[in-house]
This record gives C-alpha cells, structure tokens and sequence, in this order.
C-alpha cells in the first residue's frame, strides 16, 4: 500500500511530466494498433489470393499476364512502398505474373504506352494523373482498337483518385482501399467506361475518364492549399480571398454541341463461339444459290449542331462513369454551367461543398446532354482546364465521347451499391 501511495505522490509532484508520458504512451498505442490492424487486412488478403493461386489451369493453359504501370512519386512518394507491401503480395501469391514498369517523370506514362507489348490486363498503380497519362497513351496508339479491349485495374495510390469511387468500396484506411482494388482485380468482373476525347486546334488528343471542368471554382480549388495554416477554415478563406480580388468571377464562352445518340445494346465480352463445320458447309451451300441481297450503302446525314452562349462561373464536361452501371437510353455527356448570379454567401458555400465533390451542381444549373461539343473562348480568354484532376492549357477543343471505350475492374460489392442507388 505504501509503495501504491508513493507512486500517487510522485504523479502529482511530477504532474507535467507524467501529463506527457501519458500522451507519448497514447499515442504509441494507437499507432501500435493500427499497425496492427493493416497487418491483419494484408493476411486476410493474402489468404484470398492464395485460394486464386491454388486453382488449377488447363493443360497447355499460361500463368495471366500483367502490365503495371507504377507511378512511385504519387502519395507524396510513398507509392512504391504502398505497392510492395500491400498490392504486389496479393498478385503473386494469386499466380499472376507481373511487369511492373516505374515512371521517372511526369508525362513519361504516355510514352511507355506506345511500346507495351499486349498483355492479359494492364494495372495502373497511381493517381488521377497516371491513369489519365496511361489512358491517353494507350487510346493514341494506331492498334488502339484492340488494344482498348485490354482489362484495366486501377489500384488508387494517388492524393487524387476521382475514379475510386466508381469501381470500389472506400474507406479510411489505405491498407484497406489497396487490398480490396487489387482484389477486385483477381476477381475479374469488369464494367465498361466512356472516354472523352478532348482536341484542340494543333495538339494531338487528351482523354479522359472524369470530365473537363473550368471556371472560378476550379481556379479557387487549385489556390486552396495555400491556406494551410487555417485548418478547416482554409476553403471558405480561399473562396473569400478570391471574390476580394475580382468579383464577380463570370466566364463568357460559346458552347456548340450535338445531340446525343441512341446507346446501342452491350455487346458480349468474348467471341460467341464458332458453329459446327456441317453448319458452316450449309449456309456457304445456301448463300450460293440464293445469294443475299446486299443493302444499298447507308448515306451519313450532316452533322446538325446547336449553338448555345453561356454566362456562367463555372463549366463543367464530364461522363456518367460516376455511376457506371446505370441503365441510360442514350450514350451521351452532360455539359452543366453554374448560373452567374450567385452572391458572394453562395460562391463560398457552394464552392465548400464543389471542393469535396466537383461533380455537384445546383438545381439551376444549365445541363445539357451531348455526344460530342466545342468550346470557343473569347478572345484573350486565359485560365486552365483541370481534365481529371490535371492542369491545361485553356483554348478553343473539341470534345467527343467514345462511348464504352475501356473496361476496368470493378468490386462486386460496390456494383451492387451502385445498382441499389439506382432504384
């Protein structure tokens, strides 16, 4: 019992100290326990892997090849550690076997694309920016049209991974996003994504997979970090700071755009299979006495486009891969322009909610649906565009969509999600 009151009494003569060594053992604790608890994802991924490594292949079947394609600047330059320890175990022990090809520099995905050899999947491990890099890569090769047909897994190690919301499920936990995407590609259930093909006058094509956005919300986004230092306040001072220095923030531009087209019914993942040689040796038979009759060739109708001038804070192109999955009739991208009224209470609360969320709009935005729309820019216009998530240039483009361009692997369960917010 004395020693129980000399410990007490030490505590409290010593209260800072003690005060602090509590603080240190806390937070040893929880850092000790989370450690603890991405173990415990990466074995129980393991484990799943290990079954898809266990099943066996037909005789004269090969192992699945895999290009990765492995951004390690992304995630502050922690993604390559990010890879090894939590999504490179998982395909190994699951029997895939892997290239894994590293960026240098930025734009440097683009070129890699144009010497990929084909391959059974392509894996992007990285942000926003090394999937639209791999993306446009690959969509300006001249054997792009079956290249497109290549699966692609996005493992999200970026700051920005705007597409992760579409294929998985998210979480607070990296481990946890890391090993359920690359999962989700051992799984195999793809879902097919529209591609914008973005053109200006003298460069060659950009694609993307998100959008194209301009406008003053964009500009304030990209000033956001600046304000560190007032933690979550930062956001609103940005948007405020901005309306001090030039208000109101209208752009002018002229929108041209097409009606959108009627979406064609999916077609089959594989090839149906081949009929019998007695059925091939009939219908050679009846196509020779009674040769088909050939249909006179279809005369393409002029392209009808519908010019429309907008006032707006911001503009926004983007796809419906938000929800990849839902039911549409026609295969088209909206075109959606804020309203250029907003006082300055309304530019800073929308622009709080546009900062999580990029793709919200109010009830009276202009939307417009469109398969393809040029934009042509007043002249001495400058800004940027930010195409998913990466800054250009801002000029006169044209953008079309390529509906149903690419396949990526999506997660089951985020499917049934994303089904379920339909109904």
């Amino acid at each position: 019992m004395a020693r129980v009151v000399k410990m007490f009494r030490t505590v409290r003569n010593h209260w800072k100290k003690s005060t602090f060594a509590v603080c240190v053992l806390s937070y040893g604790g929880y850092w000790l326990y989370g450690k603890h608890c991405d173990s415990v994802l990466r074995t129980e991924a393991c484990l799943v892997a290990r079954e898809f490594g266990r099943q066996q292949i037909a005789p004269g079947e090969q192992l699945r090849k895999a290009t990765v394609i492995l951004n390690p600047a992304a995630c502050g330059g922690k993604a390559n550690n990010l890879f090894e320890k939590n999504a490179a175990p998982i395909l190994h022990l699951a029997g895939v076997e892997i290239t894994i090809v590293k960026t240098d520099y930025e734009g440097q995905a683009k070129k890699l694309m144009e010497f990929m050899e084909k391959t059974d999947m392509l894996i992007v491990a990285g942000g926003d920016g090394t999937l639209q890099e791999v993306v446009t890569g690959l969509l300006r090769r001249p054997d792009q049209e079956t290249l497109s047909n290549t699966p692609i897994g996005f493992i999200p190690l970026g700051s920005h991974n705007s597409l992760s919301p579409s294929l998985h499920l998210l979480s607070d936990n990296k481990v946890k996003d890391i090993t359920s995407a690359t999962l989700s590609i051992l799984k195999g259930e793809t879902v097919p994504l529209d591609v914008l093909q973005i053109k200006g006058e003298q460069e060659q094509p950009v694609f993307a997979l998100m959008g194209l956005r301009w406008g003053a919300f964009r500009d304030v986004a990209a000033t956001i970090s600046k304000y560190w230092y007032l933690g979550p306040l930062k956001t609103k001072a940005a948007h405020w700071f901005s309306t001090l220095q030039e208000w109101p923030l209208v752009k002018e531009v002229s929108v041209s755009y097409l009606a959108p087209s009627l979406r064609l019914p999916d077609l089959p993942p594989q090839k149906p299979t081949r009929p019998s040689l007695l059925y091939r040796i009939a219908r050679r038979w009846r196509n020779y006495w009674n040769p088909p009759v050939e249909e006179p060739p279809k005369v393409e109708e002029p392209e009808v486009w519908t010019e429309q001038k907008l006032s707006t804070l911001e503009l926004f192109i983007q796809t419906h891969n938000k929800n990849p999955v839902e039911t549409r009739i026609n295969d088209s991208m909206m075109i959606c322009a804020e309203p250029d009224d907003f006082t300055v209470g309304e530019f800073i609360t929308v622009g709080n909610k546009k900062a999580e969320d990029p793709t919200l709009f109010t009830k009276t935005s202009t939307k417009l649906e469109a398969s393809a729309c040029r934009l042509q820019l007043p002249e001495g216009a400058t800004g940027f565009y930010n195409i998913d998530n990466e800054e250009y240039e801002a000029m006169p483009v044209e953008i079309r969509l390529l509906p149903r361009k690419l396949r990526f692997f999506i997660n089951a369960e985020r499917r049934e999600e994303l089904l379920l917010q339909m109904q």
